[in-house]
């Protein structure tokens, strides 16, 4: 059996553990609290985009009458061959299998797209590690998102010859610590321009959506081509367990964080677009159609980090719980392992006296 004096080193060890998960789960709590304020607060713009460029569809000749072709680039589609996947993962671990569930996603995602070329976009320091390891990084200078921001008016390095049918050619490091919609509109503009060159045949973002504490999901969503507005193209969908489920609602109701879902829509602005009022444009309702499709683009992207954001909070506070869970039960059962060794200890040093006792 144990020494006494091991087992309590290692109940303090465990205890001061425990202080620390459980620190970390009421952290996460409240940074969850803020995110899902920030995907609440972006949505009645999206919405209101969305349903003004539903509204511009009716209005407006997407379509040329004699070629039967699309005006604007982004929703014209074209076969498959050059790709650029975005994956978005966590920067920090502790937070369960947040990370590795989505870059598994895209392994599976990349596995279907055998035999062609793709384009990695690694946001987060754990998905760069994960693909790094597997795939090589593109013969050009690689730039952060803030970079990007700062350098908008620059020319793109031009590609030499690709390091493979899959390589990385950005990595994205703590951008969603301070994430500012800047940031990715910055990016959703070099995709878009490259998408516009025909350098890239459509644009894919692995992420993990956020509704409720209870209710994510991890998908492979299509951003381009633009296929029907205001309805995410999905590809690839895998939903939480129920045992998943129910921890990350024990863990929001130890720490208070309310179960609502952020998919909520702004009064009045989802029925703008369903309307049939002749609203009247101060530009053409193609000059404005073209100039907001691309801000569209960058809303469906900002959408994906923030509840990729929530998310990774949400994972890391049920990982915490559980780590302060098990630390409770593991105190429980040594503390009844030395008080065993503790009343064996006494014994046998009874049994030692009336032994010496009787011998006299």
């Amino acid at each position: 059996m144990a020494n006494i004096l091991d087992i309590r080193r290692r109940i303090r060890s465990v205890v001061n553990t425990r202080q620390i998960t459980k620190a970390m789960k009421v952290v996460s709590a409240a940074k969850l609290r803020r995110a899902q304020e920030r995907a609440l607060a972006a949505r009645p713009y999206a919405q209101m985009l969305t349903s003004v460029l539903k509204s511009l569809v009716a209005r407006a000749e997407i379509y040329d009458p004699e070629t039967g072709e699309v005006k604007h680039p982004l929703l014209a589609q074209r076969p498959e061959q050059n790709i650029l996947l975005i994956v978005v993962t966590g920067d920090k671990g502790l937070a369960g299998a947040f990370s590795a569930n989505i870059t598994k996603a895209a392994s599976r995602f990349l596995e279907t797209k055998a035999g062609k070329n793709v384009d990695i976009e690694a946001i987060g320091r754990k998905g760069r590690d994960f693909l790094r390891r597997r795939y090589p990084v593109a013969p050009v200078q690689t730039r952060s998102l803030a970079e990007t921001e700062d350098s908008l008016d620059e020319a793109r390095p031009e590609m030499t010859e690709r390091a493979g049918p899959i390589q990385i050619t950005g990595e994205h490091i703590g951008a969603l610590g301070k994430l500012e919609f800047p940031q990715v509109e910055a990016l959703a503009e070099s995709a878009i321009a490259r998408y516009e060159r025909e350098e890239i045949d459509s644009v894919y973002i692995v992420f993990n959506e956020f509704k409720s504490v209870i209710a994510q999901r991890l998908i492979v969503e299509q951003i381009l081509p633009i296929e029907h507005i205001g309805v995410p193209s999905v590809r690839q969908s895998d939903e939480m367990t129920e045992e998943e489920k129910k921890k990350a609602k024990e863990a929001a109701i130890s720490t208070g964080v309310g179960l609502r879902s952020t998919e909520n829509t702004a009064e009045g602005s989802s029925q703008f677009g369903a309307s049939q009022v002749d609203y009247i444009y101060e530009q053409p309702p193609e000059e404005l159609f073209r100039a907001l499709l691309p801000k569209y683009v960058g809303i469906q992207i900002f959408r994906a980090l923030l509840e990729s954001i929530a998310a990774e909070h949400a994972a890391r506070m049920s990982a915490m719980d559980s780590a302060t869970s098990n630390a409770t039960d593991m105190i429980d059962s040594l503390t009844l392992v030395m008080n065993r060794a503790r009343q064996a200890k006494i014994t046998k040093e009874i049994i030692e006296i009336v032994s010496g006792a009787a011998a006299m």
